[in-house]
């Protein structure tokens, strides 16, 4: 299992992670060891916790996710196109923007190092991982819980919730162009095969 990668989106998010880390570790030794008991400093040390915990979370997950994927494929009803959904992209403008999203694992969506029907299951795949990474955004709501001002993490879950839906409307805006390539290639072989057998 494969737990770090090497893209530039994927060194971004190490390197928020290990600033994540050292900022809340100064921050509530500070605090909490009573050498600072200043409010900037707890939220500071706050914010930076709960990014790191966004951040590296995802990741985990993302690896763990792994061991079930083998049961996911595109063929699947939860990834068949709903009638609404050509509507919803056009008025969102996806065709616009989904090329600009950062990818965590680029070349898992690379045409030269994949075939058609790996890359539509590597999107279903990674569909499901931001459906989880919706989960984990809420999840962060219970922070609110230990540091008071509970409207802070409702705020940041929502925001975290947003970013992650562009990764699945963009999965579910290109899986069922690349489906239609794929079956036509397919037609096409079987096809082939069958004027072969004649």
């Amino acid at each position: 299992m494969k737990l770090f990668q090497t893209s530039g989106p994927a060194l971004f998010m190490y390197s928020v992670i290990a600033l994540g880390v050292i900022t809340s570790i100064i921050c509530f030794s500070l605090y909490y060891g009573g050498y600072n008991e200043s409010g900037a400093i707890l939220w500071t040390g706050v914010t930076a916790f709960t990014i790191t915990y966004h951040f590296w979370v995802r990741i985990i997950l993302g690896n763990v996710s792994k061991l079930f994927r083998k049961h996911i494929n595109y063929k699947q009803w939860w990834f068949k196109e709903r009638k609404f959904e050509k509507g919803l992209y056009k008025f969102l403008k996806v065709k616009l923007w989904k090329g600009k999203a950062l990818t965590y694992n680029p070349e898992q969506f690379d045409l030269k190092e994949n075939s058609l029907e790996k890359i539509v299951n590597t999107m279903t795949k990674s569909e499901v991982d931001h459906w989880i990474n919706e989960a984990i955004s809420i999840s962060t709501m219970f922070f609110g819980l230990i540091w008071g001002k509970a409207w802070i993490f409702v705020l940041t879950a929502i925001a975290a919730m947003i970013f992650d839906s562009q990764f699945i409307i963009i999965q579910r805006y290109n899986r069922p162009r690349i489906v239609k390539i794929l079956e036509r290639e397919q037609r096409k072989s079987n096809k082939e095969k069958e004027t072969m057998k004649k």
